[in-house]
């Protein structure tokens, strides 16, 4: 397969690449670590990605955590 064609695959199916990257890393972790640390280490991800896009958005993190945690101002 040429350069030319291999560029046009990528293009033309990223979704499928992704999909099948991300497939190949957690069999990876699964059979290296074992399913609970991987699905620890997913969470991890989980809530990086989730309060790095509240950043991104601008939106207050103390408020969400006063309404999440038990021990916040709940007004």
């Amino acid at each position: 397969m040429n350069k030319q064609k291999l560029l046009t695959f990528i293009y033309k199916h990223p979704a499928k690449l992704s999909g099948m990257f991300i497939g190949l890393i957690l069999s990876i972790l699964f059979i290296c670590i074992g399913m609970i640390k991987t699905v620890f280490i997913i969470f991890c991800i989980y809530l990086g990605f989730f309060f790095g896009n509240k950043i991104d958005n601008n939106e207050n993190i103390i408020e969400l955590l006063d309404k999440i945690l038990p021990f916040g101002n709940n007004k």
